[in-house]
């Protein structure tokens, strides 16, 4: 699993996603549907907090979990100002404990493709089902096998008047990992440029391994369409988002409703 240490400073002005404002709309759209009432909400592999901030300013009480320390300071300092700001936890996904049930979990921008074992998302999931009270929603997107794989042998390049980011993807058809080669130029006070090299890796999960990983972690009603929409993925799809609930307590296995999308 890949951390950012370098490229966290940079990552807000060179990389986000930057239409943090809709995916919260549409998690706080997801969250007032939610079977259960949703005060508390876990966001699992935060990044640089934008997601947890904004939740939280909306009025949910957010804990915000992330593997790369880098991030939560860049998080961290980000929620300074906040009536009631995330409280921001250090961990892995795959070992996640908190002392208390979320109502509701989500996970934004592909952080569960950072896992690239099975064993780590299945262990992922079932943690997520413990820290989920019953009937809880979760939430998540992922990069698709169709982006990922779009991406061999590509170059992209991000700058700013202080930075300047170089990246050389490359997708393993054997493994189903997308290697992210990463060179970060930073200037300086001075004037001079300091240069770092990270390397990360995302996995290429297929829609059959969520719905088996996620039934076999107790959830039930999996929902998967494209990005930010309610209608089915198309072949050409760069994201999905997943929808599920973790099943209500006295729910056995065989009476699990069908999944669809």
């Amino acid at each position: 699993m890949s951390t950012y240490g370098a490229l966290a400073g940079a990552y807000d002005a060179l990389l986000a996603d930057g239409d943090y404002l809709r995916r919260v709309r549409a998690i706080g759209k997801a969250l007032r549907k939610s079977p259960i009432p949703v005060e508390h909400v876990l966001d699992l592999g935060c990044g640089t907090g934008t997601i947890a901030c904004l939740l939280a300013a909306e009025g949910y009480r957010v804990t915000a979990t992330d593997l790369s320390q880098e991030m939560l300071t860049e998080a961290a300092g980000k929620a300074m100002g906040l009536e009631r700001p995330p409280f921001f936890l250090c961990q892995s996904m795959p070992r996640l404990r908190l002392t208390e049930q979320a109502d509701a979990v989500v996970s934004t921008l592909d952080s569960l493709n950072y896992l690239t074992k099975a064993s780590d998302l299945r262990e992922t999931f079932r943690r997520v089902g413990r820290y989920l009270r019953p009937g809880g929603l979760f939430l998540f997107d992922v990069n698709t096998p169709y982006k990922l794989r779009r991406m061999d042998r590509q170059m992209y390049m991000d700058e700013t008047e202080e930075s300047y980011c170089v990246w050389q993807t490359f997708f393993s058809e054997r493994t189903h990992i997308c290697t992210y080669q990463v060179d970060l130029f930073r200037q300086r006070r001075d004037g001079a440029w300091e240069r770092n090299f990270e390397e990360h890796r995302e996995r290429a999960w297929t829609e059959a391994e969520l719905r088996q990983f996620l039934a076999e972690a107790g959830f039930e009603d999996i929902h998967i369409t494209g990005d930010l929409t309610s209608r089915p993925p198309r072949a050409e799809e760069d994201r999905w988002n997943i929808r599920c609930c973790r099943a209500a307590e006295g729910t056995t296995r065989g009476r699990r409703k069908r999944s669809g999308t």
